[in-house]
């Protein structure tokens, strides 16, 4: 099966010339990392070996410069063999946790084959995850990704899975099926947990309920991130990706979390008064 792209010339350029152009623009960004980075290249010596990372998912005018903060500390780091890309559901469609097994997923920027091997064992070894592609059909917060990555290399595989039961239970089977496949396999991977956080509030408001999911990411503690959610109503979209990732990156090794950067839409259009708010976090 080849995957279309769903959100192509609407979330970012369908032109591939206009797309590169516009994911340098990202990461030149004065809210971006002001440089564009190369491929397993790092000024520092001491870097440690990253597992996971929260990255945004809007319109690349709007949360491009600060998802590039993650790009470059993965472009930097150098690729793995598979990208575990772990999204919410926006959609409505498909299964609780839907996982794409098979196929190709196609962007302006070329074809990035699914990691079948890697998928298929994750089915076997959880209790929640489905093989369903109609969660993936129209969904943007895997898509958006793809560019910014293949922008450097297109020698990877993705493993996208779209998650509906943002709970516990639901991240604990997730991060469990990860952790024991790659380990089974013995395959580098890394994790991307792609979410937004407070959605349309004022920018005063939404920093505030932000620092509690920042505060929680740092630390890497999914039950101060999942509480928080709940008890502030904070409309992180992306909270059980989170969850999954947090949990898996500390299973294989991970040993903190490192907030890169932080804005909201705001800061890019000049609206205080309706944001949405935007965080790249990696975990090392």
């Amino acid at each position: 099966m080849i995957r279309k792209p769903a959100v192509a010339g609407l979330f970012y350029d369908k032109n591939p010339s206009e797309l590169k152009k516009t994911i340098e623009w990202c990461f030149n960004h004065k809210l971006g990392p002001g440089k564009v980075p190369e491929l397993g290249i790092s000024d520092d010596p001491n870097k440690d070996n990253i597992y996971g990372a929260v990255v945004p998912h809007a319109g690349y005018s709007y949360s491009g410069p600060i998802a590039a903060h993650a790009y470059c500390e993965i472009v930097e780091n150098g690729f793995p063999e598979t990208f575990i890309i772990l999204c919410p559901n926006h959609t409505g469609l498909g299964t609780g946790i839907s996982i794409f097994k098979e196929g190709i997923w196609s962007t302006p920027l070329g074809n990035i084959e699914v990691d079948e091997e890697f998928a298929e064992e994750m089915i076997i070894n959880s209790d929640l995850i489905d093989s369903d592609t109609s969660a993936h059909i129209r969904e943007h917060s895997c898509e958006v990704h793809l560019p910014f990555l293949q922008y450097f290399s297109n020698d990877f595989k993705i493993v996208p899975i779209v998650i509906w039961m943002q709970d516990m239970e639901s991240g604990s089977d997730i991060a469990n099926s990860i952790t024991k496949t790659a380990k089974k396999l013995g395959r580098s991977i890394l994790m991307i947990a792609s979410t937004d956080l407070t959605h349309y509030e004022s920018k005063q408001i939404a920093e505030k309920k932000d620092k509690l999911i920042l505060d929680a990411i740092s630390n890497m503690d999914e039950h101060s991130l999942l509480k928080a959610v709940e008890d502030f109503r904070i409309s992180m979209c992306g909270y059980g990706p989170t969850i999954a990732v947090i949990k898996a990156s500390r299973s294989l090794g991970a040993k903190k979390g490192k907030i890169l950067k932080y804005a909201t839409s705001g800061d890019i259009s000049g609206d205080l008064s309706s944001v949405v708010g935007y965080c790249s976090a990696i975990f090392d």
